[in-house]
């Protein structure tokens, strides 16, 4: 019998070679994303935390590796890229230095990806090529280096920023983690034109292992499953990087205000009046650096018309948060690309990010991203 890669258990070993990533944004996000796995690397007596399997179809975090990458900021376009993930204002240090890398960062289009508030902490780069000309240049990038996949960490409000690179990777045909919140993976339009070209996609806008939304879900969830009437609910955020200065410009916060508003109504049998919930980033404290601080408040009624009140507060590193998620989407993403499947990845995305194409509860996700790791399902 010949056995699949994607039946190759956790504690089985198999020679499956690297999975080859392209980043676009090379800030806090990815600066976790690349010391965590160092820091596993570092301490292989550790169990790895934050990850659903050890190995998925066969791939473990080690097979990851960054063959290129694409950013704005001055300081870090033509550095090395093991360079580039300490420059200012990345703040992500849990490791002094990371193995040298011969990644070049390359130059990105700015597009709108730099807002009002992060253009005084990032100076980005004098652009002096063509639109056609960094085009063609980003896309022998991703040719020559042999990327699978791209990972965008671009901030929020970049919507036409994201809209250009979700067409490079159609037109370069590798897949794509849309961790942001433009809606891509959720766009039918977009959808079908990944799946055209064969290229896998997992969207939109990331969760956290432990983050502020999927706590406000499992709350509102808990709250509707046991009958229990919510009035109203509010969850505020804080914190002190670059993506929380990027979203003091209100007019940015548009479609992630609708992500993760979306994420909690999708958990409640009866949806709440938008005048009755909340659910934001609200506030740059400089000094919080990547801690990430939220708060969450649900006033409700139970039997007898009683009221009750939920009130709780999470203090989180922002971006171990996201690390420990991505890394599952990368490999899943992968499966995708060795099992010739193009399109959005219904179940990936359901338990990994906030605006999926369809929403499930979390343990429903969960299942169903267990039977597409297994082979079990497509997609």
């Amino acid at each position: 019998m010949i056995v699949k890669y994607w039946q190759i258990k956790d504690s089985e070993a198999l020679e499956l070679g690297k999975i080859k990533v392209g980043v676009i944004g090379v800030g806090n996000c990815f600066a976790g994303l690349v010391q965590g796995i160092e820091y596993y690397r570092r301490n292989p007596g550790e169990k790895v935390i934050g990850i659903m399997h050890e190995l998925i179809g066969g791939y473990s975090i080690f097979d990851i590796d960054f063959v290129a990458a694409f950013d704005v900021a001055e300081n870090k376009v033509g550095k090395p890229l093991h360079e580039a993930i300490y420059q200012p204002p990345n703040c992500v240090d849990w490791l002094p230095e990371v193995p040298k890398s011969d990644v070049i960062v390359k130059e990105a289009p700015i597009l709108d990806g730099v807002g009002t508030y992060v253009e005084k902490m990032i100076k980005p780069i004098k652009q002096t090529k063509s639109d056609e000309e960094l085009r063609e240049e980003i896309l022998r990038e991703i040719s020559d280096s042999g990327a699978e996949m791209l990972i965008n960490y671009l901030p929020v409000g970049s919507e036409r920023a994201v809209r250009y690179w979700a067409e490079i990777a159609i037109d370069a045909r590798v897949g794509m983690i849309n961790c942001m919140p433009v809606f891509i993976a959720s766009d039918r339009g977009w959808a079908a034109r990944f799946e055209a070209v064969g290229a896998p996609l997992i969207g939109d806008d990331v969760k956290g292992q432990v983050g502020a939304t999927i706590l406000n879900r499992v709350l509102a969830k808990l709250c509707d499953d046991r009958g229990t009437h919510i009035d109203q609910m509010y969850q505020i955020n804080i914190g002190g990087n670059t993506d929380f200065a990027n979203m003091l410009e209100r007019s940015r916060l548009m479609s992630k205000k609708i992500s993760k508003t979306e994420s909690v109504q999708s958990q409640l049998s009866r949806r709440m009046d938008e005048g009755r919930i909340y659910v934001g980033p609200s506030d740059f404290l400089p000094f919080l650096g990547n801690t990430k601080i939220c708060y969450i408040n649900i006033k409700a009624r139970m039997f007898a018309n009683r009221p009750f009140e939920i009130e709780c507060k999470l203090s989180v590193d922002d971006k171990a948060n996201s690390a420990g998620v991505v890394i599952d989407a990368i490999r899943c993403l992968k499966l995708a690309i060795d099992r010739g499947v193009g399109g959005v990845l219904t179940s990936p995305s359901a338990y990994l990010m906030k605006r999926p194409p369809i929403q499930y509860s979390d343990a429903e996700a969960k299942a169903l991203m267990e039977k597409y790791i297994a082979g079990e399902i497509e997609r």
